[in-house]
């Protein structure tokens, strides 16, 4: 039981301070709480209600809960003041994931480990304070009325557990669940591809990549089969796509022709796109990506996919083209939770939302980062699905959100009436695409950096920055 669980956790982290080494106090900020403490915000009452955690009473802090913990939700829980809140982070994913870096694990140019940070290193308090939790599930529905979402356990890969539902109530809601990668409805595209969005899916990339390695240097294999395994098929040509097929040509040139010497004439790489690679970048940048993929290898198709089998593509010309990996970043959109919500949408199909970042047709409840967009009774043009937008909304939401805890509005139905002062502003800072080669290209807009040869010392300042 969820509750249990959160119990034993906490008694343990208590249980293992010695006390003439360490104050109780140093663990929890405060006096050690009591097992009524622990047990004060779950109801076990399961014949009557699903079990979970109750509405905040009097005496409690208010609780906010988030769901999803990519860009915007990590920012908001890391800057929200405790003080005035109990957290609950709702995610199928206890980590956040830098995803600027993430194509340089694939190849093994960075580790795993180094893009992930746990979320209870970004709150502390969801480790260490009773009323603050985070809860490895999928939100399955919201009960605006009632102020209560309905969660499922995430249990994939652990064959002896089966899913449970609980319910928590909240006081403010955030929805910060991102946006699913597109396929635009392409037969075989969710069967056959990989995509380049989480951990596991890097994981996968390097495991198939390397596998393919070993099995084309085993005797018997064809020529054509080889250049088939070692066939590398990225499709999207935006920033993912390209900077994937920037890593995956230093690999070929650095490590391949130098560990697998024997079928270092078989790999390559393949970039295909419908229009135009990096077509939110200068056309001057575009020219010089493409000069630069190609000088290190990389073949560029234009065509449009129309469908995907287990060992092909084909294109609308009815090109086919063999691959061994394949690699699927052709944008984000809407996912099946935000189009199952029943609240007005903005356009493309996100939650709709005002300027200061509120759902305006329900309470207490506010959407950040990829899943949603400005409504169009706003004046606003819906925000590009990018970090930079994510982690600033995150940061406005959670200074808002003191303002109204601070102002006495942190209760359910408590700030109707409150000032929510300045709205939302974004402003563009560029955007930044590596293409292999230490070398990358910066839109600035005003004016244009063409490469950056220390660019791995830029990117992990970076990191370090927003993370």
């Amino acid at each position: 039981m969820p509750w249990f669980r959160n119990f034993i956790q906490l008694s343990a982290a208590y249980a293992k301070q010695s006390p003439p080494l360490r104050k109780p106090e140093v663990v929890f900020g405060h006096a050690p709480p009591s097992l009524a403490q622990l047990l004060r915000h779950f109801s076990t009452d399961t014949q009557k209600k699903s079990p979970g955690l109750e509405p905040t009473k009097g005496d409690e802090k208010p609780r906010v809960v988030v769901l999803g913990s990519g860009w915007a939700g990590c920012r908001l829980i890391k800057d929200i003041d405790t003080n005035y809140y109990d957290i609950v982070c709702i995610s199928p994913r206890n980590h956040m994931v830098f995803t600027p870096l993430l194509a340089s694990t694939c190849v093994g140019t960075l580790e795993f480990r180094s893009v992930a940070e746990p979320i209870g290193r970004i709150q502390p308090a969801i480790s260490r304070e009773p009323g603050s939790y985070f809860f490895l599930a999928n939100c399955k529905g919201v009960d605006f009325q009632n102020h209560q979402i309905h969660c499922q356990t995430v249990t994939e890969g652990a064959a002896t557990l089966d899913p449970w539902n609980f319910n928590v109530s909240y006081d403010k809601l955030v929805i910060a669940s991102g946006a699913e990668a597109s396929t635009f409805g392409i037969k075989g595209a969710t069967e056959h591809a990989t995509f380049l969005r989480e951990v596991h899916h890097a994981q996968e990339i390097r495991r198939k990549l390397l596998l393919n390695l070993m099995l084309s240097d085993v005797p018997g294999v064809s020529d054509e089969e080889k250049r088939r395994l070692l066939h590398c098929v990225v499709v999207g040509g935006g920033p993912t796509g390209v900077e994937f097929s920037g890593e995956l040509s230093d690999f070929i040139q650095k490590d391949v022709h130098q560990r697998y010497a024997h079928v270092k004439d078989y790999i390559h790489v393949t970039l295909v796109e419908a229009n135009e690679i990096l077509s939110s970048f200068d056309d001057r940048l575009r020219k010089y990506a493409i000069k630069q993929l190609t000088k290190s290898g990389v073949r560029l198709v234009r065509g449009i996919v129309k469908d995907v089998q287990s060992d092909k593509i084909i294109l609308s010309d009815d090109t086919n083209i063999p691959y061994g990996v394949l690699v699927w970043s052709t944008g984000v959109g809407p996912s099946t939770f935000v189009n199952g919500l029943g609240i007005p949408k903005s356009p493309g199909g996100r939650i709709g939302i005002d300027e200061w970042l509120r759902v305006p047709s329900v309470q207490d409840v506010f959407a950040i980062g990829d899943c949603s967009g400005f409504l169009e009774s706003t004046g606003k043009p819906v925000l590009p699905a990018l970090a930079q937008v994510a982690e600033r909304q995150g940061k406005y939401l959670a200074k808002l959100l003191n303002h109204i805890g601070k102002a006495g509005g942190g209760r359910a139905d408590a700030a109707k009436a409150l000032d929510f002062g300045d709205q939302f502003v974004y402003k563009h800072l560029g955007s930044m695409a590596t293409v292999g080669s230490f070398k990358a290209l910066v839109d600035l807009r005003q004016s244009k950096v063409i490469s950056y040869t220390f660019l791995g010392i830029l990117r992990s300042r970076i990191h370090c920055g927003l993370a």
